[in-house]
């Protein structure tokens, strides 16, 4: 892979599959996924809980389960839905990402 390859960004397609409750992105063949499901805040907000984060082994150190992890949490904020991170993958993204931390009942939001 050329230098030029390497810094272009990643651009996936999120897929919803309401089936399984996980999002997905479908590359070369495999399939890397976060399972989620939704749940209310105690203030009443609406919530989406992010379980575990799974990028196939022919997959990894192409920088997929953070751009995965980037997407879904984006998505949540679009949508208005608090962030529950019990998977400890999207707990650690969250901590190195303060941009997230408000959303995140784990972190500065109301739980």
């Amino acid at each position: 892979m050329s230098d030029d390859a390497k810094k272009q960004p990643l651009q996936y397609e999120l897929v919803d599959n309401t089936d399984e409750k996980r999002f997905e992105m479908h590359i070369d063949g495999h399939i890397a996924f976060e399972d989620y499901d939704f749940f209310t805040t105690s203030t009443g907000e609406k919530g989406i809980e992010y379980k575990h984060t799974e990028v196939p082994e022919a997959l990894g150190g192409r920088g997929i389960a953070g751009y995965l992890v980037k997407t879904i949490l984006d998505d949540a904020a679009a949508k208005g839905l608090r962030v529950k991170p019990t998977c400890p993958y999207v707990k650690a993204y969250i901590d190195k990402h303060p941009e997230y931390q408000d959303n995140s009942v784990f972190h500065n939001a109301a739980p």
